[in-house]
């Protein structure tokens, strides 16, 4: 059977040799730091150190260029144990879709959410991290449906189930948040789109194509009992 190679494949083969390898866990040991820094500071001097990592344009054309890439390691929001598995559930998932894809493909799943997170923030002045963070939890979601994560470490639910209220939840956000927000969404989720949208539309296409058939098969019917009848 002849396979057609996809663009990802072209990619791979040429440039798969320069991807980073276990890029997840570069990504949460970088937070951890800025986690365990931002503890440090404000006990220290009352400031947090997150407040050098954020995406801020007007610093970054003043010259402080690491925001461009700092603001992926801003530590979640909320008490220790929360951020804690907030952080363990990311790299699980971030781990299990470099397996599953690869180095290369994980990383340029990543990068698409990053350029895209970027692009937002320099046309808004607003970007963040977390609906990058998000849309792994949605790949994962899309390639492995029926993994069971365990709610609280105990209750096990389909990964699919999470993902339909994640998917609501970003709605509400999209409703809800002013247009620097709305742009954040839309561009940090473009990876989805590029490497899911292609499937998306195929299947649109099958359901289209298989209503088309029942339809005729279904007129055919009408048009046999009628001339049994006559």
């Amino acid at each position: 059977m002849y396979y057609k190679e996809s663009w990802l494949d072209k990619l791979d083969r040429k440039f798969g040799r320069h991807a980073i390898p276990n890029l997840m866990t570069i990504l949460i040991i970088c937070t951890i730091a800025a986690w365990g820094l931002n503890y440090i500071m404000y006990f220290q001097t009352g400031m947090s150190f997150s407040s050098y990592l954020t995406f801020d344009r007007d610093l970054i054309f003043q010259g402080q260029v690491w925001r461009l890439i700092t603001f992926l390691f801003i530590p979640p929001s909320g008490n220790v144990i929360f951020s804690a598995f907030m952080l363990y559930f990311y790299w699980m998932i971030g781990s299990a879709l470099e397996r599953e894809w690869g180095d290369f493909r994980f990383n340029l799943y990543y990068l698409f959410g990053f350029l895209g997170a970027i692009v937002s923030g320099l046309i808004t002045g607003y970007s963040t991290g977390e609906y990058i963070n998000l849309s792994l939890f949605l790949a994962f979601a899309i390639l492995n449906p029926n993994f069971p994560v365990r709610l609280f470490f105990i209750l096990p639910i389909p990964v699919k189930f999470l993902a339909i209220v994640d998917g609501l939840y970003l709605i509400l956000r999209i409703v809800r948040e002013s247009w620097p927000g709305r742009v954040a969404i839309a561009f940090s989720l473009l990876n989805l789109l590029l490497f899911f949208g292609g499937d998306l539309f195929r299947r649109i296409k099958n359901l289209r194509r298989q209503k088309e058939y029942r339809d005729s098969f279904e007129n055919k019917s009408d048009y046999w009992d009628d001339s049994w009848r006559r």
